[in-house]
């Protein structure tokens, strides 16, 4: 058996470490992000009395709490009429109204018991004809003569988050039974997990 190379065992090392350390890193900024507010409040309390991790573990339970508190308040009448006009001041805001409501239209169609982000996944021929891309259908919507279009997010690999908006008419693309975590771990691997047949034919070209 022939002798890998030193590259070969350093890409394969660092190929099994990232998914690892990756998750570990999101893990403690995400702690760190939710602990600090509730770690400034133990601290001033309670000063240098403490050990060193004790406001940064309360911290993250009281900010848990407090994010708690804040969803049974806006789930009563009163929380709703205060989030309203809390809602209706920033309204008011140049700039602020704008970036808030961007915001919210995300969050809304992410969280929704009705909604999902991605509707479906299908092949569009981008960024030329001949070469297909796989996307994710977001919306549908028609124009003025009633044609269909499906609002397409066209994401990065390995980095599904950004991407380009697109709308492309119904009739030009490729419907695929894949569901959307398919479509996903295909677009995060750069195309490595894709199964070894696609469902492309060269006569749906031509005939297009």
């Amino acid at each position: 058996m022939a002798r890998k190379s030193t590259k070969y065992y350093i890409l394969t090392g660092l190929i099994s470490i990232l998914p690892l350390t990756a998750t570990y890193w999101i893990v403690v900024k995400l702690f760190h992000f939710f602990s600090r507010p509730g770690a400034s409040i133990v601290e001033f309390i309670f000063a240098d009395k403490v050990p060193l991790y004790v406001p940064q573990i309360a911290g993250f339970i009281l900010t848990l709490l407090f994010i708690y508190l804040i969803g049974i308040l806006v789930s009563n009448v009163l929380g709703k009429r205060l989030y309203a006009w809390l809602e209706n001041m920033l309204s008011r805001i140049p700039i602020v109204n704008s970036v808030y409501r961007t915001i919210k239209q995300i969050t809304t169609s992410l969280s929704g018991p009705d909604r999902q982000a991605f509707k479906k996944v299908v092949f569009i021929e981008y960024p030329r004809k001949g070469i297909w891309t796989l996307t994710m259908v977001t919306g549908e919507s028609t124009n003025e003569k009633g044609d269909a279009y499906y609002h397409i997010f066209v994401p990065t690999t390995p980095n599904p988050t950004s991407g380009y908006m697109l709308y492309v008419p119904q009739k030009d693309a490729h419907e695929t039974n894949m569901s959307i975590e398919e479509g996903l771990k295909i677009i995060i691997s750069g195309g490595m997990l894709a199964p070894n047949k696609n469902i492309l034919e060269l006569n749906d070209v031509s005939e297009k």
